[in-house]
């Protein structure tokens, strides 16, 4: 009798293990854009890149233009994802070491990073651009530079650009873009330079007497980051071009930016 009863224990405890193996498999499976059913992916993003990629305080949310773009990818290509939010040094090293799936940052393709990292098709077309007090008028342009203190964030594409073409400027780098905003405001900065789309958007909302300065400097294009030979490549280009072709990308653009790129029809 002994021995039965202790069978009949040993029998429940495995089902109870195997049902909880089960149960976290099912948890662990959806993502951020919800369960399509295929793989879960892990997606790194920059913290605070407004209005690409920012935190909701209200909500605790990522939200912005990469953050929509994302997980309408995923739902296009069957796959999921979640989301990690850091500071952009982080996301381009994550792509580097392989500890990351996909990157989306608001990052440039450059042919320094493609030496390390594999890019999608560009999904956004930028270029850099100068803020200034709304009273300086010193700064017309880059040309206005020499001897002055121009800040920026570190690790991107505008502090390379300052340290090639202003090797006179005073050059001040910050983790992130809005300490230097911030700077610039107090009279600490006489310029900032940055990705066109953060400048105008700083600008217009959450400055406090700032303006730009002359013109569109180094087109560039944004891309989505994979780690060297990553086989997500082809399925993400072949999902972004659908939401072209099919009106979501716009529909996505247009709420972010107030225009459609593409002038395709909404996809509702």
């Amino acid at each position: 009798m002994k021995a039965k009863w202790y069978l009949f224990i040993m029998v429940m405890a495995l089902s109870l293990l195997l049902a909880a193996c089960g149960s976290d498999s099912e948890a662990g499976s959806s993502g951020d854009s919800g369960d399509s059913g295929g793989e879960t992916y892990t997606v790194a993003t920059d913290n605070n890149f407004v209005p690409f990629e920012f935190m909701n305080e209200e909500t605790g949310e990522m939200e912005g233009f990469d953050i929509d773009l994302i997980k309408a990818i995923a739902d296009e290509a069957g796959f999921n994802i979640e989301i990690e939010s850091m500071k952009f040094d982080g996301v381009v090293a994550g792509m580097q070491s392989g500890r990351y799936d996909i990157g989306i940052a608001g990052m440039t393709i450059t042919e320094e990073r493609k030496e390390t990292i594999d890019f999608s098709d560009p999904y956004y077309d930028a270029g850099l651009m100068l803020a200034v007090s709304a009273d300086n008028d010193e700064i017309q342009s880059e040309d206005d530079l020499a001897g002055k203190k121009v800040g920026t964030r570190s690790g991107t594409t505008s502090e390379t650009y300052i340290r090639e073409n202003h090797p006179d400027a005073e050059l001040i780098t910050f983790p992130g873009i809005v300490e230097a905003y911030m700077d610039l405001e107090s009279g600490r900065l006489d310029a900032v330079m940055y990705d066109v789309p953060n400048v105008q958007y700083y600008v217009a909302n959450d400055s406090e007497g700032l303006k730009t300065a002359g013109d569109i400097l180094q087109g560039e294009q944004y891309g989505i980051a994979f780690p060297k030979d990553s086989e997500l490549v082809s399925d993400v280009n072949e999902a972004l071009q659908t939401l072209i072709d099919n009106g979501t990308y716009d529909d996505i653009y247009e709420e972010w930016f107030g225009e459609r790129k593409y002038g395709t029809e909404s996809s509702e």
